[in-house]
């Protein structure tokens, strides 16, 4: 039997097992087509209460096992998704758009981060802390209890699993709400991942829906913490609700990210960079490169070399041909996309490339001479949009690159020597000296800062650990100290 086979979970969402959810059903959409995939069950708030109050119960049995047996579900989890690569990439091609390369990273990225938190139950949980009263002090890591997990369209997968598998890992129970129009891939495929691997009933519920369960799973009593990627407006009201219920949020937001082009940059090389940065999934990356600032002695090759690339990158269907762009995820987003292109014409920018679409298909664009103030500049596209300008000092790139209220990624291509010292200058979680802005790994710190969300909360043991778990002081003396009362 497949393990995405449809008679499992049509019209059924995921609490304590397979279950019709309790705001019906919809429809997964293959956005290249039009064509329904299947359908999948739709949570009411009260899916969401019943699922907190399991997690918690369920939870506290999970933390109480042995690290090894944690660890062992996270290892078969990994092995699973490796088995199953295929069959989740064309999910991942078919729902979301994803040509099959980036689908098939999606997969491999999913391993590797269960087998990365295969690791944490095994690493020290704490540390043995000096004291001035005679007894042993200890600051100890425990579980937060139950974490909600709430992940986008653009890589369903990864940004779902990169905070699933390490809570779980750490003792944790999850309540999943994947974005609706991936909930296949990425709700439905972790689910029987785990299923497979041997996970316990009750720590991971798939809980698709809208605003409102979004808004559920962050006010269940039950949880404690909750990982969130997507746009900064809806961040930033999570964080407010989660700020009024004394809860963590860890935010991971949206971002117009940089790439620097030093004078004497390799131009061929540059542009062929910048096009993957900028069209990769169609733009639709909060690592996209959305702002490309050359200088001014290299500009004008730059501009031709990129417009020649995006007008000789195929567009059309990932699951029927080799293609390099795939669809837009819906009308709105494309709608989204062509008003700012239009908008940014209309005020100055110059059209070098692409500008037009036919279905969700939206051929990669290039707008040359653009202002700080344009709106191509100044907006977070989430599309396949490269709006290029140009500098003359680094004084000036460093302006332009810290211009913005985003501050997640940023490339800078051309001589170290000069990148590293720009490095030292720039606002960025993430900085990557002769790479694209686009990138990822399960052992590595992920985050922004300023607009782009709260600092790096996922990837790499410290920043999981700090993320999934609380600090407990604990003290003991070997028999009843003596006090004055």
């Amino acid at each position: 039997m497949a393990l995405l086979d449809p008679s499992i979970w049509t019209d059924n969402l995921y609490v304590n097992g397979w279950r019709k959810g309790g705001a019906g059903s919809a429809d997964a959409v293959e956005p290249a087509t039009g064509n329904t995939l299947g359908s999948y069950g739709v949570a009411s708030v009260e899916d969401v209460q019943e699922a907190a109050r399991i997690a918690a119960a369920a939870q506290r049995e999970w933390a109480a096992r042995k690290p090894e047996e944690r660890a062992a579900v996270l290892r078969r989890a990994g092995l699973l998704w490796e088995e199953h690569a295929e069959e989740i990439g064309t999910w991942i091609t078919r729902e979301s758009g994803s040509i099959p390369t980036k689908a098939g990273l999606e997969t491999h990225s999913a391993a590797n981060e269960c087998y990365d938190a295969s690791a944490l139950p095994a690493l020290p949980a704490g540390e043995v802390l000096t004291s001035n009263e005679r007894r042993w002090s200890m600051a100890r890591r425990r579980p937060a209890g139950v974490v909600s997990v709430i992940a986008p369209f653009n890589f369903p997968l990864i940004l779902s699993i990169r905070a699933v598998a390490p809570a779980l890992a750490l003792g944790n129970a999850v309540l999943l709400k994947p974005d609706p129009r991936t909930a296949v891939c990425g709700g439905v495929a972790l689910i029987r991942i785990f299923e497979e691997a041997g996970l316990p009933a009750g720590l991971l519920s798939l809980l698709p829906g809208g605003a409102e369960i979004g808004a559920a799973v962050v006010q269940a009593p039950e949880v404690r913490v909750i990982a969130f990627t997507g746009s900064t407006a809806a961040g930033r009201k999570i964080a407010e609700s989660a700020g009024r219920l004394l809860k963590r949020a860890h935010l991971e937001l949206g971002g117009n990210n940089a790439m620097i082009v030093l004078p004497g940059a390799d131009v061929a090389k540059a542009a062929s960079a910048a096009a993957f940065g900028s069209f990769l999934h169609q733009g639709q990356i909060c690592m996209t490169t959305g702002r490309h600032i050359v200088h001014e002695d290299i500009y004008d090759a730059y501009v031709a070399a990129l417009a020649e690339k995006a007008s000789n990158l195929p567009v059309g269907d990932p699951a029927n041909g080799q293609v390099a762009l795939g669809p837009i995820i819906d009308e709105n987003q494309l709608k989204k996309i062509d008003g700012i292109v239009q908008d940014s014409v209309a005020a100055g920018a110059r059209l070098m490339a692409g500008g037009t679409s036919e279905n969700l298909f939206y051929r990669p664009t290039v707008l040359a001479d653009v202002t700080p103030d344009n709106p191509a500049w100044a907006q977070e596209i989430f599309g396949p949009v490269a709006p290029v300008m140009k500098f003359s000092t680094v004084d000036e790139a460093v302006e332009l690159a810290n211009g913005s209220e985003y501050g997640l990624s940023l490339s800078i291509l051309g001589d170290v020597g000069m990148a590293v010292k720009i490095a030292d200058r720039v606002e960025s979680g993430k900085v990557h000296i002769n790479e694209q802005t686009v990138s990822d790994e399960s052992n590595a710190p992920f985050g922004g800062v300023k607009d782009s969300g709260n600092g790096g909360r996922v990837g790499g043991a410290a920043a999981n650990m700090e993320s999934f778990t609380e600090i407990q002081w604990l003290t003991m003396r070997p028999e009843i100290a003596s006090y004055p009362f």
